[in-house]
């Protein structure tokens, strides 16, 4: 791989210095010289108008860029280098539109749609979780795509407050409505917590959406849930969606709606590394909101999360 898209390491630049970008990687726009060489392009959304209750996610992809600075160029538990198997870069935000959801949904599209051209894989920051609904849109445009789905909540809501159809509680049941998701092949892991009733789990059961729930995760283990999840996916076109509040709150605090009873940091990594050999057209880490962690520590956990991510991505796409 060319060095251009070498991340700078610690031992040239201190790491609380230069400007930051995901990962320490080059920053570039779709009209840069070197634009067709990217493999796999990090992508931030600052946007949270799907947020129903505390809102704060608009600033996570800000603050996972900075927190990003410290990873480096090797993966310490799988040893892959992805910098090595593939060209990575930065290419900024999608500009949102803050006080319109259909209008900022298109403009997250059409940005993404300006990667296929350029075969570019895209990595994203979110953003609250319907961030991921128009990404879809444009990764699944020709035909439905799977998808592994790591949450606390299951976001196949119908509508919230009487007929709002987009909210970070919807984007999976309109993405099924929509035929960008195949059903059959999804899977959501790590569901718990109260809910206000059985709507979006029956939706599921309907559409066959295999959901598990965080009691039988821990009752089977990990490597057992995620064999199941691989072959449910299968080989086919799958979708990763990471939604940081699968994570316990002791671990993860930063995120607007946090659910008591879920995995350590240790777990959300190894479920990542369980998606090695997946063909994943995209992936995203999203509902990361600072100001309900001042310490920094959950969009340390996220850009982890999104290394890992970037490890199984780097060693398919280089296959």
């Amino acid at each position: 791989m060319s060095d251009f898209f070498k991340p700078i390491s610690g031992m040239e630049l201190p790491r609380f210095a230069g400007m930051p970008s995901f990962m320490r990687l080059p920053n570039m726009d779709f009209d840069h010289a070197r634009i067709d060489d990217v493999h796999i392009g990090l992508i931030g959304v600052p946007w949270d108008s799907g947020t129903t209750n505390r809102p704060g996610p608009r600033h996570g992809p800000r603050q996972l860029r900075d927190a990003s600075t410290m990873i480096r160029a090797q993966n310490g538990a799988t040893r892959v280098r992805p910098f090595d198997l593939v060209n990575c870069a930065d290419l900024g935000d999608v500009g949102p539109n803050p006080a319109d959801i259909p209008d900022s949904m298109d403009r997250i599209t059409a940005f993404y749609d300006r990667l296929k051209p350029h075969g570019i894989t895209p990595l994203t920051a979110g953003g609250d979780h319907l961030t991921s609904l128009p990404v879809l849109r444009s990764l699944a445009k020709d035909a439905p795509v799977g998808m592994v789905h790591f949450d606390s909540h299951t976001d196949l809501y119908h509508s919230y407050f009487g007929g709002t159809m987009y909210t970070h509680g919807t984007p999976f049941r309109r993405a099924v409505e929509e035929g960008l998701l195949d059903p059959k092949r999804v899977v959501q892991i790590g569901i718990r917590g109260s809910t206000y009733d059985d709507e979006d789990t029956d939706f599921a059961e309907s559409v066959g959406i295999r959901v598990i729930r965080i009691e039988e995760f821990f009752a089977r283990g990990l490597q057992d849930v995620m064999a199941e999840a691989r072959e449910i996916v299968g080989q086919e076109p799958t979708y990763v969606s990471y939604d940081i509040d699968f994570v316990d709150p002791t671990f993860a605090p930063g995120t607007g709606t946090p659910e008591v009873g879920g995995p350590n940091s240790f777990d959300a990594l190894e479920v990542v590394r369980a998606l090695d050999g997946l063909d994943i057209i995209g992936a995203d880490l999203v509902e990361v909101s600072p100001p309900f962690d001042a310490s920094g520590n959950t969009a340390f956990l996220g850009v982890s999360i999104m290394f890992e991510l970037l490890c199984v991505m780097a060693r398919h796409i280089a296959k």
